[in-house]
């Protein structure tokens, strides 16, 4: 039995650097870029765990589930953690990070979600970025959800550590991800007895046999297929131009918001502010009267290909999600899900108008 995705030649050393080259310019870094083989909860509990540890305070933002996640890796690793929480709905600001610091000045470490997907806000990294360099801390990304539907620029917004994955808006491979690492944060790891070794989360032993030795010779056998499709990924990216890509986004995600409000019967957008609306996805309210889970089955019936899905948790009473990123940044998949939406509200009692919705879609794509 032959097929094209058996029996390929090893990925060389070269190849895999080069492919580490073009992420670094998709993010336009000139820091250490690091592709970690797993997905993004590899690196980003990897670079946790190698810059925290005893004697650290951090200041831990929460602003949807990935935030408390963080909380709880920073304190396992000894860290004193100080959680700034915001309401889903909307997004964190840099002058409550500031006044963080004014309360607590022994913070040396932020954590930092950029987009959540699964809440649909983002928050300001540029601004707060700036609050972080004056006081002098680390500063920790997660950039999994925002990297290529906005940008992302570790270097200009001084993030020490940001890690990414391309599954979403890239629209490429879940099983590899990346890191870009500081100079700093690879002192601070250096420094932290407590940091992994000769562990699958270690990024110091990459460092050490990866990158100081010239990326000449890969620790172990690389996720071939992951690699290869994340290359793909990058250079479809490259041939629309990154800019359009983002372009795109935005305008998914301006299109379902007006679309959704325009579609009437009480569905709203979660997140109020659309300055704080993450071009990713976008995040709806459930009618009164409706359950968010039972109208996402409902608009799913007729095509389970849809990107909808309800909220997780609690949050499957009230939110719907329309994952709108990677290849399903497009007008057409907007006005499947608003005509599904339409559909499923209908079929619950709740008169929309669906014409309306579609017009109000259509203009407000840029």
């Amino acid at each position: 039995m032959t097929n094209l995705l058996l029996d390929l030649p090893p990925l060389s050393a070269a190849r895999f650097a080069s492919i580490e080259n073009r992420v670094a310019r998709l993010l336009g870094t000139g820091q250490d870029v690091l592709i970690t083989q797993g997905e993004a909860l590899l690196p980003l509990e990897g670079a946790i765990r190698a810059a925290a540890g005893p004697g650290t305070t951090a200041l831990n933002v929460i602003t949807g589930p990935y935030g408390q996640t963080f909380g709880d890796w920073l304190r396992d690793c000894g860290a004193t953690v100080i959680d700034l929480t915001v309401p889903f709905h909307t997004a964190v600001t840099a002058e409550q990070v500031r006044d963080a610091f004014a309360e607590h000045p022994e913070i040396d470490f932020v954590s930092l979600v950029h987009a959540e997907a699964a809440t649909g806000n983002t928050n300001p990294v540029a601004a707060i970025g700036e609050v972080v360099r004056e006081h002098g801390a680390l500063f920790y990304l997660d950039a999994v959800a925002s990297v290529g539907a906005e940008p992302v620029l570790p270097d200009a917004w001084g993030v020490d550590l940001c890690v990414i994955g391309a599954q979403k808006a890239m629209g490429g491979p879940a099983g590899v991800s990346a890191v870009s690492v500081s100079e700093r944060a690879w002192a601070r790891m250096a420094a932290n007895p407590h940091a992994p070794r000769r562990s699958y989360l270690s990024l110091l032993d990459w460092k050490e046999r990866w990158i100081d030795g010239g990326r000449k010779a890969l620790l172990h056998a690389p996720a071939q297929l992951e690699m290869l499709a994340l290359e793909a990924c990058v250079e479809r990216i490259e041939a629309e131009g990154l800019e359009a890509v983002m372009a795109r986004h935005a305008s998914a995600a301006a299109a379902t918001r007006a679309g959704a409000l325009a579609l009437g019967g009480g569905i709203a957008p979660y997140v109020r502010d659309a300055a704080d609306a993450a071009p990713v996805a976008t995040t709806l309210r459930a009618p009164d009267g409706t359950t968010a889970s039972d109208l996402v089955a409902r608009a799913s019936a007729a095509d389970p290909g849809l990107p909808l899905a309800a909220g997780g948790g609690a949050l499957a009473r009230e939110m719907i999600r329309v994952n709108h990123y990677g290849p399903d940044a497009t007008r057409g998949t907007v006005r499947a899900c608003l005509t599904a939406l339409a559909t499923a509200l209908s079929d619950a009692g709740v008169p929309v108008d669906l014409a309306a919705g579609l017009a109000a879609a259509e203009r407000a794509w840029a």
